[in-house]
């Protein structure tokens, strides 16, 4: 076998690895997705809408002693100014990756920064899964010429 059919191999190993281990996408019927369950290509836990939607205005959740809707407003739609960014119907997964990102350091901002400090996983991934629930008023670049 030559070097390049053994790398080929072993991507596939690996790949066929990573698909069967954790929270795939098909462990989650459209019942669990009715239910507010959603799955992550952040590594996270399934995520609750419920539960997001407490944390949501949960002052004590953070160092900052400012909750979600303080900044982003009512279900992520009404931010308190233009620099704040509207978090409804946002993709979960880029809410999951961000939130991560400013716990870890890997992403900077003087407020989220110390907002996402205290977050574990669960939290995290259910404040991505309530804000990527409601509905957006985000606009994209979509037919617009």
């Amino acid at each position: 076998m030559t070097t390049k059919h053994l790398a080929i191999a072993l991507f596939a190993a690996l790949a066929v690895s990573a698909c069967s281990q954790g929270d795939t996408p098909a462990e989650h019927s459209s019942a669990d997705r009715a239910e507010g369950h959603t799955s992550s290509s952040a590594g996270l836990p399934a995520g609750h809408i419920a539960v997001g939607e407490k944390l949501a205005s949960d002052k004590k959740l953070s160092a900052t002693g400012q909750a979600c809707v303080d900044c982003h407003g009512a279900e992520g739609n009404a931010p308190v100014d233009g620099l704040t960014p509207k978090l409804a119907g946002q993709y979960h997964d880029y809410i999951a990756h961000s939130l991560q990102m400013y716990r870890d350091g890997d992403r900077e901002h003087s407020l989220m920064s110390n907002q996402a400090k205290g977050l574990n996983d669960q939290q995290i991934a259910d404040l991505a899964a309530y804000f990527g629930s409601r509905e957006g008023k985000l606009h994209d670049l979509h037919n617009v010429h």
